[in-house]
C-alpha cells in the first residue's frame, strides 16, 4: 500500500503536523563553549570518521568546542585527506594508536575502524584513562563484547555508543507515544526493514561483506535496529532464534570482476558503480589504494562474500514482547514498515527513506489505531541533518549539552551498545546452528 492509499483507507484522519518538540537534548545553536576544549582525537580515517566525525563537526561550528589533536590510521593518504578536510593541515597523525594515546593524550577518543577492530581501541583507551565514543556497533562477538564491559568497570571511564537515529524526530515521536500508553503494554512488534539496491548493495561492495570485519549485517546494520527496539519496547532480549543466508549477491552473481573500474561487464552489470564520479570517495579512498590495495568499488559478486543478504529475528524479551524482524538487502526502495501491538491499539508506520517515486504529503505518517477506536493520523517533519535530523542533535548532545537531563534516555552507554549487539551475536548464531540462543550465555550481563 502506497502512501496515498494509506491515508484515504484510515478509518478517520485527524491532520497532526508535528515538527517534533520531545527530544531529550536540546540544540542550542548560541550556547558559550565551554572553558575548556575536549581534546578530541580519532581512530579510523575512512568515510565515516572523515564526515561525520570529521567535516561535519567543523562546518557546524564543534571547532568552539573540540581541538582535533590527532588522527591514527593505517594509511596514510587517509589521514592527510581528513587532515585537509577539518582544515588542521598540522593535526599529528599515527600509524600507531599507543604512541599517539601516550603523545596527545586525548580526552576523547573517537572510534571509527573496520568493526571487528573497535574492541582493541575501546580497551586500550579505557585503560589509558580515556573516555571512548564509539561508532556502532560497539564489536562484532561476545568475548571482544566482554573484554570491553571488563575494561569499562576496571577504568571507570565512559563509553559513549553513537546511536544517532535515537535522536531523530520520527523514531523519538515513536518512543513519547508509547511511553504515553496510547496504545497500553506493548505485547508484540513487527518491524522489517528494505536496504535498496544501491546503499544494500553498497555493504557488499566493501569490507562489510566479510564477517571477519562486520561480524555481518546483523551486527553492522541491524544494531541500529535491535537498539531501537529496546528503547522503545524499555526492556532487554532474553532468547533469540534466526534464519538467514546468503541468495543473491556473492557467489549467486551471473558473473563478476574484481572491482567495478576494472571490470569487463560494465556495460551489463546492473550494480556496476563508476566510483570516478565520486571526487570525494575517489580522493578518499582509489588515490590512496596504493597503500593498503582496498577497493571501495568492489564487486557485489564476489565469490569470498561470506554474510547474509537476507535475515529474519524472533526475538524474547524480557518483559515478554515478542519481536518479528527482517532484513532484506536489495529491495528496489529503502525504509521500514513497523507496527506496535499494544492492550489498547496499534501504532504503525511506513517510512520510505529512498524510493523510486514522487510524494506530495509532507513528513512522515504514524497511524494511531485505538482498539474499538478510529485511526488518527499523525505526521513527523523531518529535519535537516543525517539519519532524519538525528546527527545534529546527537553531535549537540556529545559537545555542546553534555550536562542537560537525558529526559527521553536517548543517550547510549556500554549497557545498551552490548544489547544491541548481542541480539545480533544471537541471532548470528541461531542461524548457524539452527538453535535459539539466550543472552545471558554470552557475557556476564543478564537481561533486564
Amino acid at each position: 500500500m502506497d502512501r496515498r492509499k494509506f491515508l484515504k483507507t484510515s478509518g478517520a484522519v485527524a491532520g497532526s503536523m508535528v515538527a517534533h518538540t520531545a527530544l531529550g537534548f536540546a540544540m542550542d545553536s548560541e550556547a558559550a563553549p565551554k572553558a575548556k576544549k575536549i581534546r578530541y582525537a580519532m581512530v579510523g580515517c575512512g568515510h565515516r570518521g572523515e564526515s561525520m566525525w570529521g567535516k561535519r563537526l567543523v562546518d557546524t561550528g564543534y571547532k568552539d568546542y573540540i581541538d582535533f589533536v590527532g588522527l591514527c590510521d593505517t594509511n596514510p593518504g587517509r589521514i592527510e585527506y581528513v587532515r585537509q578536510s577539518i582544515q588542521e593541515p598540522n593535526c599529528p597523525g599515527f600509524a600507531d594508536f599507543d604512541q599517539m594515546l601516550k603523545q596527545v593524550k586525548p580526552d576523547v577518543v573517537m572510534v571509527c575502524t573496520i568493526d571487528s577492530t573497535h574492541d582493541e581501541f575501546i580497551v586500550k583507551a579505557l585503560d589509558a584513562g580515556v573516555d571512548v565514543i564509539t561508532e556502532k556497533p560497539m564489536t562484532t562477538d561476545e568475548d571482544k563484547c566482554q573484554a570491553i564491559l571488563d575494561a569499562q568497570k576496571r577504568s571507570g571511564k565512559k563509553v559513549t555508543v553513537t546511536f544517532n537515529y535515537r535522536y531523530s524526530p520520527h523514531r523519538a515521536k515513536l518512543y513519547e507515544l508509547l511511553r504515553a500508553g496510547e496504545i497500553g503494554e506493548i505485547t508484540s512488534v513487527d518491524f522489517h526493514w528494505y536496504l535498496d539496491t544501491n546503499h544494500g548493495a553498497d555493504y557488499f561492495r566493501r569490507w562489510h561483506a566479510y564477517r571477519k570485519h562486520s561480524g555481518s549485517l546483523l551486527l553492522h546494520k541491524s544494531t541500529h535496529h535491535f537498539d531501537l527496539l529496546n528503547w522503545w519496547i524499555g526492556s532487554e532480549p532474553e532468547e533469540v532464534f534466526a534464519y538467514g543466508s546468503l541468495e543473491f549477491y556473492g557467489k549467486n552473481g551471473p558473473f563478476r570482476g574484481e572491482n567495478c573500474r576494472l571490470c569487463d561487464n560494465k556495460a551489463v552489470c546492473p550494480f556496476y558503480r563508476d566510483l570516478t564520479k565520486d571526487k570525494r570517495l575517489m580522493a578518499l579512498y582509489a588515490e590512496n589504494e596504493k597503500y593498503d590495495g582496498y577497493f571501495r568499488d568492489g564487486c557485489v559478486f564476489r565469490e569470498d562474500i561470506d554474510i547474509f543478504d537476507k535475515m529474519a529475528v524472533q526475538i524474547r524479551y524480557v518483559n515478554n514482547v515478542q519481536v518479528s524482524y527482517s532484513l532484506t538487502t536489495y529491495s528496489p526502495y529503502e525504509g521500514y514498515r513497523i507496527a506496535f501491538n499494544g492492550t489498547k491499539g496499534r501504532l504503525e508506520a511506513w517510512i520510505k527513506e529512498r524510493q523510486p517515486w514522487e510524494e506530495p504529503e509532507e513528513g512522515d505518517v504514524i497511524r494511531l489505531t485505538k482498539n474499538f477506536g478510529k485511526s488518527k493520523i499523525i505526521r513527523v517533519i523531518p529535519q535537516a541533518g543525517g539519519h532524519g535530523g538525528g546527527d545534529p542533535i546527537l553531535h549537540a548532545h556529545l559537545f555542546k549539552n553534555q550536562d542537560l537531563p537525558d529526559t527521553m534516555k536517548q543517550a547510549a552507554g556500554v549497557r545498551e551498545g552490548a544489547m544491541s549487539i548481542l541480539t545480533g551475536i544471537a541471532a548470528r548464531k541461531s542461524i548457524d546452528t539452527g538453535k535459539p540462543v539466550k543472552i545471558e550465555s554470552l557475557t556476564t550481563l543478564k537481561p533486564k
